[in-house]
Parts: structure tokens; sequence; C-alpha cells
């Protein structure tokens, strides 16, 4: 009796340990849905994917890279209040680099390695996505645009990213640095592990400045009829920086159709303009900051 009992334990044992230790699997026979979209029925996906088209203004495939990414719990334990991360949170590459990913997840739930602001006339909603349920491998390849820019890589699955699951990715210099990446910027909203009690007149609002009654304003002198000469100064102008820009625009939008060469206009003047309003805010706050008159304690 006692020699049965102890053949089940061990079988037990051995099931037990057997369903916990789950096989990495790789996703290598995945199939095709068009424009760029692989996927399987275990749990694997690749959107956005590139292997052969240049983006506008990339001549030439500049360098061709490979990395490997992982993605876990265990890689966050060096982040204080992170829960998931990925092995390395920040990667810089040349632009027009053909890129290849092998993403790795080796959690027991479904992780992604996302990345956003992709030209749209090239990637699908403008981003590159690699995905896998489970302890698996997954690899996708994309190409790069031109340009120096900072993209935002990320895991899409409900508070990982919010949990430390974030990283950004640097083409050529890169445009700026993407606030709370564990370990690389500071958080928006930084932990407080002090044990400091919460103090109410440490996010106390700022007594506003008080307004002036601002002072008549003269009417505006009529104004004056386009001189013709200055309105020819300013053709001529324009023609020169076409002439001498011509071949620069002829680059950056070979290859693209006329609605592609539309969308990447409209994207880089919405971001311009996007810089442009944050330059005026900050000068907005600057000088806010300055005038601000302390009033005194009643």
């Amino acid at each position: 009796m006692v020699k049965f009992v102890s053949l089940a334990t061990l079988v037990c044992a051995l099931s037990v340990s057997t369903v916990s230790a789950k096989e990495m699997q790789e996703h290598n026979q995945m199939m095709n849905h068009g424009d760029g979209h692989l996927m399987d029925m275990d749990g694997a996906m690749v959107m956005g994917q590139n292997t052969d088209t240049l983006p506008g203004g990339c001549d030439k495939i500049a360098a061709t890279k490979e990395i490997t990414v992982h993605a876990g719990h265990k890689y966050s334990e060096k982040f204080p209040g992170t829960m998931y991360a990925f092995d390395q949170q920040e990667y810089q590459f040349e632009p027009c680099t053909k890129l290849t990913v092998h993403f790795i997840n080796d959690d027991e739930i479904r992780h992604q390695w996302m990345m956003h602001g992709l030209p749209k006339y090239l990637y699908p909603k403008g981003m590159f996505h690699l995905e896998v349920s489970g302890p698996g491998k997954v690899s996708g390849t994309l190409i790069l645009p031109p340009g120096d820019k900072t993209y935002l890589v990320h895991c899409d699955i409900a508070q990982h990213m919010e949990k430390g699951m974030k990283a950004q990715l640097k083409v050529g210099k890169g445009s700026e640095e993407l606030p709370s990446i564990p370990g690389v910027t500071a958080s928006i909203f930084p932990d407080d592990y002090s044990g400091k009690p919460y103090d109410p007149k440490r996010d106390a609002p700022v007594p506003s400045t008080p307004v002036a009654t601002p002072a008549p304003v003269a009417a505006p002198a009529p104004a004056a009829a386009p001189d013709d000469s200055f309105v020819s100064g300013v053709t001529v102008i324009g023609l020169a920086i076409g002439f001498i820009a011509g071949p620069w625009l002829a680059k950056r939008f070979k290859g693209m159709s006329a609605g592609e060469v539309v969308a990447t206009v409209l994207e880089q003047l919405a971001q311009a303009v996007g810089f442009v309003i944050q330059l005026i805010s900050k000068l907005i706050k600057l000088v806010s900051g300055k005038n601000t008159i302390a009033l005194p304690d009643k």
C-alpha cells in the first residue's frame, strides 16, 4: 500500500511539472493575410511588416540590423513600482535601416512590441506590431523612415505600458526624449516611497496674477495698397526657393502616389503645428512664471 501511494505521488508530481513548464513556441509558420499582416491560430501576430519597400526619402537600405527583444515580469524587478518590462528600454538606429525584430515573450500571458508614428502611406495605421500569447517567439521586419525622430515602443495590452512595458526607439539623433521610460527618463507622476504624510499645501493652486485694465488702443491706420515691387520680389524669392528645394522634394517623395504625397505633407504639417503650439505654450508658461506675484499670508 505504501509503495502504491509513493508511486501515485511521483506520477502526480511529474504531471504537474510537465504542465507548469510550458515550452517556448517558435511561431514561424504564420499565414500571410496581405498588407504586411501575418498571424497563426496559436496567438502570434505581425502587423505592418515591410521587407522591401523603401520609405520616401530613402534611396537605399542604409544598414541591415537584427535585435532580440525579451518581454516579461522578471525584467521589471529593477524598476520599483512596475509589473512588466522589456529587457531593454532604448534602441537607436541609422535612418533607412532594415530592422528585423525577434520578439520573445517569457510570460504565460500575452505581450506586444508595438511601434507608433510610422508614415501611414507605407505602414497601415502608422504602426509596426509584434504579438505573442504565452511563452513564444515571433519575428518581423520593417524599414525605418529617414530623418531624426523618436518613436514610442510599448505593449498595448491594458495597463501593461502603465506598469512599465515601454521603451523608445531613436532613428538618427532622435527628435526628443519620451517621458516615463523606465530607467531612461523621469516619470511624469513619480512614485513617492518616502513615507512622509500627505501635505495639502504641496498641491495648492498658485494665486493668479491680477490683470491690469488695458489702456485704450488707437484705431489702426488704413492698410496701404500692396506694392507691386514687393509682390514681384516675393514671387522671385518663391521661385528661387522652389528651384533650390525641387531636387530635395523629388527625392523625398520618390515612389509615392499623389495620395501618398498629400498624406505625407498633411502629416508633416500637423507635426509642425503641434511643435509650434508646444513652443507657444512653453513661452506662455515661462512668462507667466516670471510675472507671478506671491500674495502675503493674511
